[in-house]
């Protein structure tokens, strides 16, 4: 009986350790992707009031940081950046949707305190309240 219960109570840490910090209300900026499609990204603003960013990558040629060891799902290919934390490689279980829209090179998105800017180069993701950003291409990424 006790262990069931330490087992319960085991499952729904790692449940909420895993889990987003907030559902994003993507109507505030929405989804959107690179102009060769290989990034696709979801920018909103979350029940708690935060600004968030996630992006994916599709195919890389860099290698990604050792998995976590709280991340039993997938890793290695999204980026998070809340409002008024440092970026991070994101645990998720499914891949971002089909986005709304194309950003073109040159264009940004924002929410809250978070840009985005599509360049050749790759996307940018810069929180303006910390300077925090994560910058991630086919052929690079950084976290800042």
């Amino acid at each position: 009986m006790t262990i069931t219960k330490l087992a319960l109570i085991a499952t729904a840490t790692v449940a909420a350790t895993i889990a987003l910090p907030a559902t994003l209300q993507a109507a505030t900026a929405g989804s959107f992707q690179s102009p060769t499609g290989n990034i696709v990204c979801l920018m909103g603003t979350g029940d708690d009031g935060k600004s968030r960013v996630d992006c994916e990558i599709a195919d890389h040629t860099w290698l990604a940081p050792p998995r976590s060891p709280d991340c039993p799902l997938n890793w290695g290919s999204r980026f998070r950046l809340e409002q008024g934390s440092a970026a991070v490689f994101a645990c998720y279980h499914q891949v971002l949707t089909t986005p709304e829209q194309t950003l073109d090179y040159g264009q940004t998105r924002s929410a809250g305190t978070l840009t985005c800017d599509s360049e050749p180069s790759g996307i940018t993701c810069t929180d303006s309240s910390t300077g925090h950003f994560f910058r991630v291409s086919r052929g690079s990424y950084q976290l800042g």
